[in-house]
């Protein structure tokens, strides 16, 4: 399981055996909701936010703050994604502890 970034206490990462599409897992305490990435032409045209089966999803605050760093770091997901599973390479960890605006 990469764990590619934190941001103020929620963990970002991949599970090890991902599949299409693109997407990241986010995760606080007992929370976990995912972001599925809508690719066309290399450009990101929507990013969906969904449950995963069988962990309640992130609300409130947690969501809020998921929403903000998906809109900042969303390319750097997707590269991040494709370096580890079609390149498989390693992925850098990032703490990111400051709130983005």
């Amino acid at each position: 399981m990469p764990k590619i970034y934190e941001y103020l206490g929620i963990l970002i990462f991949f599970y090890s055996n991902e599949h299409e599409p693109i997407h990241v897992h986010a995760k606080k305490g007992e929370f976990e909701s995912k972001a599925e990435f809508l690719i066309e032409n290399g450009v990101i045209m929507e990013i969906r936010i969904t449950n995963v089966r069988g962990s309640n999803p992130l609300i409130g605050k947690e969501l809020k703050d998921f929403k903000a760093f998906l809109n900042v770091y969303a390319n750097k997901i997707v590269e991040k994604w494709v370096d580890y599973f079609v390149y498989h390479k390693e992925v850098p960890f990032e703490k990111i502890s400051g709130k983005l605006k």
